[in-house]
């Protein structure tokens, strides 16, 4: 457990740091460069990744049961998670209704799949892991959108267009890796 909660305060730690000291975000920036920024921020990211990963995978060895969730929730988790693909596609699809509306669909999707995952699973490190990513979405969303208010940012208009590739893409993502990936990554088999 102790290499799962060292990798999540590295990975989360570091896409904290506008959360928390946004200010001081910028001024390593303006003194390093935005690419010097950027690398040392991917590296810590990657070793909090290679930390999470190892070390969930070790607390799935000597699983700690603090529930056992009932079947239905695995369904309900299949349908969040599927709206969590929508959502994190819509971060990345320009001028989608979804993206204007939510304004940070990237974090609602990662609160939205944490959340899911929460509901289906009932072991010590399924709470540490997806606890941690729930909590961290919920304060860096409303973060976000503070400082969209504060800065005067308005949403670009979305379209009927950018709304179907967004749920299009979500959906596709969604089914290659609950079909295929999940089980191949993680081990299990969402549908199976």
């Amino acid at each position: 457990m102790a290499m799962l909660i060292l990798g999540l305060v590295l990975f989360l730690g570091v896409h904290s740091v506008r959360i928390f000291a946004d200010d001081w975000r910028s001024a390593q920036i303006a003194r390093r460069g935005e690419n010097a920024y950027k690398g040392i921020y991917s590296l810590v990211s990657a070793a909090g990744l290679v930390l999470i990963v190892w070390g969930y995978g070790q607390t799935r060895v000597v699983p700690i049961d603090l529930w056992n969730p009932p079947v239905w929730t695995r369904h309900l988790a299949s349908l969040f998670t599927l709206g969590s693909f929508v959502l994190i596609a819509a971060a990345y699809v320009p001028r989608s209704r979804i993206k204007a509306a939510v304004g940070h669909p990237m974090v609602a999707g990662v609160k939205l799949w944490a959340f899911a995952h929460l509901l289906a699973n009932g072991r010590a490190g399924d709470v540490v892991l997806f606890g941690a990513f729930l909590a961290w979405a919920i304060v860096d969303f409303v973060s976000a959108r503070r400082r969209d208010r504060a800065a005067g940012r308005k949403p670009v208009p979305g379209t009927l267009a950018g709304d179907a590739i967004t749920v299009s893409a979500g959906v596709v993502a969604w089914l290659v890796f609950a079909m295929y990936l999940h089980a191949l990554l993680i081990g299990v088999r969402p549908f199976g």
